[in-house]
């Protein structure tokens, strides 16, 4: 079995437009990504001197969850997730799963956890 690698951007807060009801649209709001990439890792070993193209930046972890969104408003945060693993796959073929939970900010109310978490393979 080969060898893979998880990237993960944890607990990254960004506004997006999202929702079905009248407080939740026409600004957006508060969410908050988790985000884990299972990566197809290159035959040979992680050395001192690998360079970045044998991985993956970080920051197009970011990038799936902040400005590849755009303005588009998402009804539910289920699209959300589902554009951010889309973005992920398109970015790079040696992605091979990704792994979005999403939790909605502004509906805490307890300080509890409301949100989703999709994972898919790629196709």
């Amino acid at each position: 079995m080969a060898d893979s690698l998880t990237l993960e951007l944890a607990d990254f807060e960004h506004d997006v437009h999202t929702g079905i009801y009248s407080e939740e649209t026409g600004r957006p709001q508060p969410l908050r990504f988790t985000v884990q990439v299972r990566f197809r890792c290159p035959p040979e070993r992680f050395v001192p001197e690998t360079p970045l193209s044998a991985s993956k930046n970080y920051m197009d972890l970011k990038f799936a969850c902040s400005e590849a969104l755009g303005d588009t408003h998402y009804q539910l945060i289920e699209a959300v997730a589902d554009h951010v693993c889309e973005t992920l796959f398109l970015q790079d073929e040696r992605v091979e799963a990704v792994t979005v939970k999403i939790v909605k900010l502004a509906l805490s109310e307890a300080d509890e956890k409301i949100g989703i978490t999709l994972h898919r393979d790629r196709r």
